[in-house]
């Protein structure tokens, strides 16, 4: 029989454990190995105890049953112990892998990729693949083994007989292969509809507020319901297809153990047979029911593992960013030059950047303007090698940065976005993202520099204070401050700021614009900004229309022009004062 590629692979994993998987083996055989030995005892139990003149020293009936299952429970102990411990060691290294990718994919691996897909892949599928190598090994091999010698006992007691008893082992095959097919495709569905009910629930918990807002509390019932639903009828046509199996094989027993009586009665009868043979062979006959029975159900486990398999390997598998380049011998003065560079997303044919030809002095300040769509975000996000442009090139000091080494590259850069992403640790964590040793100095002037240092005094440990799933224990202000604060820490030649001020107060704002003026000093610094007002004082403005650059210059000098950025300002200044 073939072997799967993806069951090959999931097997050749346990290889670093191949001591501990042979204590594992070896009691399996131990536990195998005591099968025949209870219909045997009583054999002569029955032959030497109970009919005629009794032979059977009374004692040696509850020592041997005794010392069977005695033998037994340590080997199963010891099968147990080890397959687990294996098991939890691979299942932690397999997670381990699956979580090391996701961190090093490109960007545009989750525009194909859900959080939840991934979520479930790593949390759920990947439980499944580890249940699948353990079930099918410890079925294949302790079940195999069993089959193997209660057979190899019945052949000795009455191979005529046993050979009635073989027409299971065919017909349990035949059961076994039609139902696979169809459980495959059921589980691979299931693994799917798991995966949009995750997304749900995941997508839910991160928008509790816009729900409760805007009355989604039923739309959201709904989606839920939906899912739940159709994954309840799935896990129905998986149960069902599974539990068809059992009573099939049943059923083909009770015709193989009606036949084996009628032939043992006529044995009986012409004296070929005593009853300790028949009733022994009848319970080793019936012992090898729960083998294959075993052997019959491993079937389920190995189809769900075989379609989780594809997303688990899936992620491993998936492309990571790049490896390549040389690091950077000294800080990067900030010099950035965008020559004919144009970009499409994957998967679409229209350009989202066309032909631009920048260039960006050390130290220059250059905001990005233009209405929403316009090519903005995308060209910043070149920069870092979030996404590598589909033509022309970029040059960080002269020295394209494809051949750059993306460590490298990122460490001279600090990042503001609107959309702020925080961590559940402490204040000090947020801050000193990245460095594994925070020099506490810099904390606190970061700080004090972002306008943080009352906010800190007033919680309750400070620094140390933890501050909640994505900083949800702080305002919205708060939270970009702290954001800033980050950026202030990295203390990076290139400075990204994506609407970096959005989430602030009017205050708060110009505080946090005088501590960025200050940042800004001697950096590279590109802006994303909707409120014109806030890139007055650029050394240059961009103006961005469909991906290319259609105005660039001063503020003053664009107002001169009377173009495009000279109308999206009177329109916000309009806007403004009517407000």
């Amino acid at each position: 029989m073939k072997i799967p590629p993806h069951f090959r692979r999931a097997l050749s994993m346990f290889q670093p454990y191949r001591g501990r998987l042979a204590l594992a083996f070896l009691g399996m055989i131990l536990t195998a190995s005591t099968e025949p030995m209870f219909p045997a005892v009583m054999r002569q139990l029955l032959d030497r105890g109970f009919v005629g003149k009794p032979t059977l020293d009374l004692w040696m009936v509850p020592v041997a049953i005794i010392g069977i299952f005695v033998l037994r429970g340590c080997s199963t102990f010891l099968t147990t112990y080890m397959m687990t411990w294996v098991t939890s060691i691979l299942l932690n290294s397999v997670r381990a892998q699956m979580f090391e990718r996701m961190l090093n994919v490109p960007a545009s691996f989750y525009s194909t990729s859900s959080v939840g897909r991934v979520i479930n892949a790593m949390m759920f599928e990947s439980q499944q693949v580890i249940d699948m190598v353990r079930n099918v090994l410890t079925s294949l091999i302790r079940d195999s083994l069993t089959v193997i010698v209660l057979l190899g006992f019945l052949l000795w007691l009455n191979w005529r007989l046993t050979f009635v008893a073989l027409i299971l082992l065919p017909l349990t095959a035949l059961v076994v292969r039609l139902t696979g097919q169809r459980m495959r495709k059921l589980t691979r569905d299931y693994l799917e509809v798991n995966a949009e009910l995750t997304q749900v629930i995941e997508e839910t918990t991160r928008a509790n507020q816009v729900i409760k807002i805007f009355g989604g509390h039923k739309y959201e019932s709904d989606r839920f319901e939906a899912r739940a639903s159709h994954l309840r009828r799935y896990s129905m046509r998986m149960a069902s297809t599974a539990a068809a199996t059992v009573p099939v094989t049943q059923l083909m027993a009770a015709f193989a153990v009606a036949i084996v009586i009628v032939i043992a009665l006529v044995q009986s009868a012409r004296g070929e047979s005593t009853v300790g043979d028949f009733v022994s062979f009848i319970t080793a006959m019936l012992m090898l029911l729960t083998p294959l029975k075993r052997l019959a159900e491993v079937n389920g486990p190995l189809q769900r593992g075989m379609a989780a398999s594809e997303a688990v390997f899936g992620l491993i598998d998936a492309a990571p960013e790049r490896t390549t380049g040389t690091p950077l011998a000294q800080r990067a003065s900030g010099r950035l030059e965008f020559d004919d560079v144009s970009f499409s997303y994957p998967g679409q044919a229209q350009r989202a950047l066309s032909h631009i030809n920048l260039a960006i002095m050390p130290g220059e300040t250059v905001a990005f303007v233009g209405m929403s769509g316009g090519g903005k975000s995308t060209l910043v996000s070149l920069v870092p090698n979030f996404y590598s442009a589909s033509g022309g090139e970029i040059r960080l000091d002269g020295q394209p940065i494809e051949d750059i080494t993306l460590a490298s590259l990122r460490a001279q850069i600090a990042m503001v976005s609107q959309n702020v992403v925080l961590f559940d640790d402490t204040i000090t964590a947020n801050i000193a993202y990245g460095d594994a040793s925070p020099d506490m100095e810099r904390v606190h002037a970061a700080a004090r520099a972002a306008h943080l240092s009352d906010v800190i005094r007033a919680l309750p440990q400070g620094l140390d204070t933890m501050i909640g799933d994505n900083g949800s224990r702080l305002s919205g202000g708060q939270r970009q401050r702290l954001a800033i604060a980050r950026a202030i820490y990295k203390d990076a030649p290139i400075l990204i700021l994506d609407e970096a001020t959005s989430a602030l107060d009017t205050e708060s704002e110009r505080a946090v614009q005088s501590a960025l003026d200050g940042l800004m000093q001697g950096r590279t610094t590109l802006v994303i900004a909707h409120r014109l007002s806030t890139v007055e004082r650029a050394d240059r403005i961009v103006v961005l229309v469909g991906g290319e650059i259609v105005e660039m210059g001063s503020h003053a000098e664009l107002l001169e022009q009377n173009g495009t950025y000279a109308s999206l300002y009177h329109l916000q200044f309009a806007s403004e004062v009517a407000a």
